[in-house]
């Protein structure tokens, strides 16, 4: 099972780019695939969202073991095809993330933080945030 994951993210297509935008959507999606047959990475899910006022279009989530999804981001095709998207969509990210009982263990991390903050650091978290 996937412990580890990217987060691929991008907004809206540049204006006048549109169709190169689906080709590129398209060569990512056929990468994907092949890098799973080949087992650089577990699998893959496309998300587009419908419109809703936000800069997020839609996105991949990429799944992998820890070493699988370290080693994606200085592949010579995904970095390629990272950079043609950048130049065609609007908001274009990569963010690793944690799934699967990797999920468990970055909460109890986060767990331990929260009590070494202690009762009513909600208010002062809420003071440096302009609240």
């Amino acid at each position: 099972m996937a412990d580890k994951a990217l987060f691929i993210g991008f907004g809206e297509p540049v204006r006048g780019r549109e169709e190169r935008a689906i080709d590129v959507f398209n060569e990512f999606v056929q990468m994907f695939g092949r890098m799973q047959s080949d087992g650089k990475i577990e699998g893959i899910d496309v998300c587009l969202l419908d419109p809703h006022g936000g800069e997020l279009g839609g996105f991949f989530v990429v799944h992998g073991s820890v070493a699988q999804c370290e080693a994606l981001p200085d592949d010579e095709e995904f970095r390629r095809a990272a950079i043609d998207a950048s130049l065609i969509v609007e908001h274009f990210g990569i963010v690793p993330a944690r799934t699967g009982a990797a999920v468990s263990d970055e909460m109890q991390m986060y767990a331990e933080a929260v009590k070494k903050v202690g009762h009513g650091a909600h208010a002062l978290a809420g003071a440096h945030n302009g609240g």
